[in-house]
């Protein structure tokens, strides 16, 4: 199944770039199979021009530019010259998708992106010596999240994409950090914030759901359409898991946010709730008092229920290609790149929790406290799935319902809004699942509304909208973030943010037939 990329006409998507070149040098001898020796490639030589899609974080193109030299160091005739781009993964999967051929010929993405990849024909089906090696080189938990039923279509790239709590050692005592309701009575006695996305993120959200055993499993056909989902959120678990939340959100420390720079904020937070990617910022705010551990449980008619997490990995794939010998060449350099001395070479930049067994035992690693309280959060995490692209909207104001309610009556009716919204997916006309909307931060609005768009003969999309200044929003298809568009147009791309007071008209050129979009927001 191929499909083509929304090109864009206006301006290029905006990524941070570089060039990687590397050819014959004897100097090195790490091998490509798994970095555990040289291996005989000579059948492999030539020069192959390739594009890398990273990580956005700071430093990673850099890197993985470093570690495509070394893997030609290793291999005398093998000279890649390499394209490295910074790309979030969500961005980098929805790319994929939307038009292989254009895409990057090595990328990483988020595992619940990998059954709609493996369904556009977007990855190379490991081979069986290759996916041994793969398996005898990873855990369990990422080789698994690198397949699809028993047939492994991607690299393990890192197992720690979940959550878990920072804290302040100076606010939040010790014998508390089992206890929400505990923690929650040091934030409020210091008068410190207590930072948790229970508003603004559905991942979060998800955390007292499954807590008390909920679950949200969706279903989709061979063509990634969504056919059907197992979802207990409105039941008496998921009115208990309301409750929990509403503890939270209804404290005078709460604060919908899950950025450890809020350690640092003018009120700063004593709590937040984050993932690995947040340790750099918590230890420069924090210093001596840095903390971090496992989510704490939450008491409800003197029931426990530990809090609950999404987790998963990250992962490497590669393009199917056209030239056999090019595509081994990019198997190979997946295999180096995703071995133990790259992992580790991840982890001590990014701190990123590696994938690799040999990695994940060694001193330093196992010495992380941030991937101590990941593994330690990971008996009570779910491992996600690829869900609807609206479930996320939908699932976040959750958490507003229970700021709001007055009544448990309030609290269910919170539930049964969005039992009725979840429903409600799976009755959308084409013409509604085609059509184009605004949604942001503007009028009132808090990402939680879709402004509709008007389509002309032409297939032109307009909206007139009035904004202020510093208000921000996107445009997307269907009310579903499967498919949206920022600034400049770019797919999946930053907030388009308004400079100014004034009426604007929005315009999307969208052609679904060639695959071409040009996206204008103009002053009126």
């Amino acid at each position: 199944m191929k499909k083509k990329l929304v090109k864009l006409l206006a301006l290029g998507l905006a990524m941070t770039m570089g060039l990687a070149a590397c050819g014959n040098n004897d100097s090195g001898n790490s091998g490509t199979n798994g970095g555990g020796g040289s291996s005989d490639n000579s059948s492999l030589a030539g020069t192959y021009d390739i594009t890398v899609w990273v990580s956005e974080a700071a430093g990673v193109a850099d890197l993985t530019k470093e570690q495509i030299k070394r893997f030609c160091d290793a291999n005398p005739g093998i000279v890649i010259n390499a394209t490295v781009e910074g790309i979030s993964e969500s961005n980098s999967a929805s790319n994929m998708i939307t038009d292989v051929e254009s895409g990057a010929d090595i990328f990483c993405f988020a595992q619940d992106q990998l059954t709609r990849l493996v369904e556009a024909g977007a990855l190379n089906k490991l081979g069986t010596n290759t996916a041994e090696t793969v398996r005898s080189l990873n855990t369990e938990v990422a080789v698994k999240a690198a397949s699809v039923g028993n047939e492994l279509y991607c690299y393990p790239l890192t197992a720690d994409n979940g959550y878990f709590m920072f804290y302040d050692k100076s606010v939040v005592k010790e014998e508390h950090l089992g206890s929400l309701e505990d923690i929650i009575a040091d934030c409020e006695a210091a008068g410190r914030m207590f930072s948790m996305e229970c508003e603004t993120s559905a991942w979060y959200v998800a955390s007292f759901f499954f807590a008390t055993g909920c679950v949200s499993d969706w279903t989709t056909d061979t063509s990634g359409s969504f056919t059907s989902v197992n979802d207990t959120f409105n039941s008496p678990e998921g009115l208990i898991a309301m409750k929990g939340m509403e503890k939270l959100v209804k404290s005078s420390s709460f604060m919908s946010s899950s950025n450890t720079a809020d350690f640092a904020a003018a009120t700063p937070s004593a709590v937040v709730i984050c993932g690995t990617w947040g340790v750099t910022a918590a230890k420069e705010a924090l210093g001596d008092n840095y903390g971090v551990a496992e989510m704490p449980s939450f008491t409800v008619d003197g029931k426990t229920y530990h809090m609950g997490s999404y987790s998963g990995c990250k992962l490497m794939g590669v393009k199917p290609q056209a030239d056999a010998t090019k595509g081994a060449v990019l198997q190979q350099l997946a295999l180096y790149l995703t071995n133990e001395e790259c992992s580790l070479e991840r982890f001590e930049s990014q701190g990123w929790g590696p994938a690799n067994k040999n990695a994940v035992e060694s001193e330093a690693v196992k010495a992380d406290e941030a991937l101590q309280a990941f593994n330690a959060q990971g008996p009570y995490s779910i491992s996600q799935g690829n869900i609807h692209g609206s479930w996320w909207d939908i699932a976040k104001l959750l958490g507003t319902n229970a700021r709001e309610a007055k009544t448990d009556a309030d609290l269910q009716a919170g539930l049964d809004a969005y039992t009725t919204s979840v429903q409600a997916l799976f009755q959308m006309s084409e013409e509604e699942k085609n059509a184009f909307s605004l949604i942001g931060a503007f009028s009132g609005y808090n990402w939680d509304t879709d402004v509709p768009m008007t389509e002309d003969p032409a297939g032109t999309w307009t909206a007139e909208q009035e904004f202020k200044a510093g208000d921000e929003f996107k445009v997307r298809q269907g009310a579903s973030w499967d498919v949206n568009f920022g600034v400049d147009g770019a797919p999946g791309g930053d907030n388009i943010v308004i400079e100014a007071d004034g009426t604007y008209i929005v315009t999307l050129v969208y052609d679904s037939a060639a695959g071409t979009a040009t996206l204008t927001v103009t002053a009126k």
